[in-house]
Parts: C-alpha cells; structure tokens; sequence
C-alpha cells in the first residue's frame, strides 16, 4: 500500500482554516481539482484531465476537525483512505496535515502531488508563521 503525508503551519486559526476545508463540497477551492459535487455520503471529484472519482465521505467530524473519505467503484484504485486534519497549535496558528493510503501504492504519487499543491495554497491564502513551514 503506498502511503503520503502532506503538511502546512498556517497562520491562522484552526477555526478559520477548518471553516474553509472542511465542507466537503469545497474541495475544489482549494486542491488541485476542478469541480466537486455531493450527493448524501457520497461525493464526485472532477480532475482537470476531466476523469471523475466517486468518493465515500466516512467521517466529517466538525469539534475534531477531521474529514475522511474513500474512493469507491474505481477499477484501478482497490483500496484508499484520504484523512485531512486541522489542528491548533496556538490560538493563532494551526497545521493541516493530509495523508492518504493507497492500492495499488503508484497512485499515492498523483494524490501526494496534489496534496502539494493543496498546502502550497493554503500557505498562499493564510501566510506561514514566522517559525514555521511546509511540508
């Protein structure tokens, strides 16, 4: 199974980022995808490429500021779980951590790509404490 891990110390507060990720339906307003749209438990995510990934959303846990989901009924992708975490490490800053696991473990390089470029963003939107960092 191929596993990454992505990270940003923002300078903001948990409360704020998590306010702007953690609505499923948003995804796109800030990771590298061109649409979303969500249906009960379920959501499809739409690639630049135009392919499009059906997802179970598993958990959406606004008081841990967690969310977790799977794709689903893909031929290629046998097994995967997508977790994104906002944590508060003062109350004016805060690290967003993504990891994913994945089968077959070659498309944890694309989706850790695009995790890249997803904290790259948040950095851009909320600025990078003074002592902090990337990745």
């Amino acid at each position: 199974m191929g596993s990454v891990r992505r990270h940003a110390i923002l300078d903001a507060s948990a409360a704020v980022v998590w306010d702007f990720i953690g609505r499923p339906g948003a995804l796109h307003e800030w990771f590298p995808i061109t649409a979303t749209r969500i249906e009960g438990d379920k959501r499809w995510i739409t690639l630049p490429t135009g392919i499009v990934f059906e997802e179970d959303i598993l958990l959406l846990d606004h008081d841990l500021r967690r969310f977790q989901y799977g794709i689903t009924n893909n031929p290629l992708i046998t097994n995967h779980l997508g977790t994104y975490d906002v944590i508060e490490l003062t109350p004016s800053t805060c690290i967003v951590v993504y990891s994913t696991n994945v089968e077959p473990e070659v498309f944890a390089l694309a989706i850790g790509a695009a995790a890249g470029e997803g904290m790259r963003f948040l950095e851009k939107k909320y600025g990078i404490p003074s002592n902090g960092g990337t990745r």
